[in-house]
């Protein structure tokens, strides 16, 4: 007996691989300074986790409907309506176990097998394998550091073929950290809506937005692009919930019916009294991400100088988000060679480009301390110095 075929097609995540061998070097004691892993150091804010225990104490411990307790869904709806100025009803909402498992139930609800899944690079690491678990082929279009990688309108028209379907754009994204404008968006949706593609807008990273950048949702264009676009979002990400796993979609109803029909065969409802936190999170102070946002700005500024004097690196600064994707390539290591040399022999933990891909770079995430930061770049500095061509 073998597996499904599938398993031979999938690349395991190599962000969690990354992550997983640092916690082992720690856990013998060793040193490490870790950048892998895109998750905020701050704890969950204590008024969504006493909204969470409250809920536990009063036994709301049983099932909820598929796409999530009404409250939430509506808190969701008032959000988008009044930060990103798009019109939603609650019925158009599904919450998910995690922004990813959004992601994955739209791919899902939006293509078929065969259909093509156009994705620009640098690429958060699991859209590509997501399109092959559902029976799609990833579309890879890399982009260029010269511009910030952003997929530009001529290349998604040379893209896109008769099997295209879907379009994923993330913005603030993982792992660049570049942020589209709206004029750029709208030129890019004009391209996809020609040839009638869904647009899956992955804005799981809309709050972290530096330098008066901001964030723009995709759904607000037009109702014309509203009609073909998916937005996914989360908790994880701006209110350091990656634990609590949830996730939703806004999208057009009859797609919203989709997702939550697949959704009801796959894990049905997302955790009971883990929705009561984030009905607090949208709904109470936002002083606390206010907060978390200013942190990684100073963070970004602090990591991007670091690594901008290191000789032999060149690195753009990020607009959003919490990675920056130093160019190593100059190294003549593949990024893998490096990240594996990095730290084995400087116990500093990275993520190779080519998860992303990209093989030029590496990905470092300053959800991290400020101590970690400045000791990892005193590394990574040292470390350069030894393997400088």
């Amino acid at each position: 007996m073998e597996p499904a075929n599938i398993s031979k097609k999938i690349t395991p995540s190599l962000t969690l691989a990354i992550d997983g061998k640092a916690k082992a070097l720690k856990a013998e004691g060793k040193d490490v300074c870790s950048f892998g892993a895109g998750e905020p150091d701050m704890d969950t804010p204590d008024h969504i986790k006493l909204a969470a225990a409250q809920a536990l104490a009063e036994g709301f411990t049983k099932y909820t409907p598929t796409s999530g307790i009404p409250e939430l869904r509506q808190a969701i709806a008032e959000k988008i309506k009044t930060e990103n100025g798009v019109d939603y009803k609650p019925g158009q909402v599904v919450v998910s176990c995690g922004a990813k498992h959004s992601c994955y139930n739209t791919i899902l609800a939006t293509c078929n097998p065969g259909d093509e899944v156009i994705i620009p690079a640098p690429y958060w690491v699991s859209y590509a394998e997501m399109a092959k678990v559902a029976g799609a082929e990833p579309y890879i279009v890399p982009t260029e550091e010269s511009n910030g990688f952003k997929l530009t309108p001529a290349q998604l028209q040379e893209a896109i073929s008769p099997s295209s379907k879907l379009l994923i754009l993330n913005s603030p994204n993982n792992p660049t950290g570049s942020i589209y404008t709206e004029n750029e968006l709208a030129a890019l949706v004009e391209v996809a809506l020609e040839d009638d593609l869904y647009i899956m807008s992955d804005e799981v990273y809309e709050k972290m937005a530096y330098d008066g950048a901001k964030h723009f949702s995709i759904a607000s264009i037009s109702k014309q692009v509203y009609e073909h676009t998916i937005t996914v979002n989360g908790f994880s990400k701006a209110y350091a919930m990656t634990g609590w796993r949830l996730g939703y979609t806004a999208a057009p109803e009859p797609l919203a019916k989709t997702i939550d029909s697949i959704q009801s065969h796959c894990t049905s409802n997302p955790t009971s009294f883990a929705q009561k936190g984030a009905v607090a999170a949208l709904k109470e102070s936002q002083d606390c991400v206010n907060e978390m946002v200013k942190e990684f700005a100073a963070r970004r500024d602090l990591i991007y100088q670091g690594l901008s004097s290191i000789p032999g690196i060149t690195v753009n600064k990020p607009a959003g988000a919490f990675y920056i994707l130093p160019n190593i390539s100059s190294f003549g290591m593949t990024s893998t060679q490096f990240c594996e040399a990095l730290l084995e022999e400087a116990l500093v933990a990275a993520v190779p480009g080519i998860a992303f891909g990209n093989d030029k770079l590496i990905r470092l995430s300053y959800a991290c301390s400020r101590e970690n930061i400045e000791k990892g770049i005193s590394r990574i500095k040292d470390f350069c110095a030894k393997h400088q061509k």
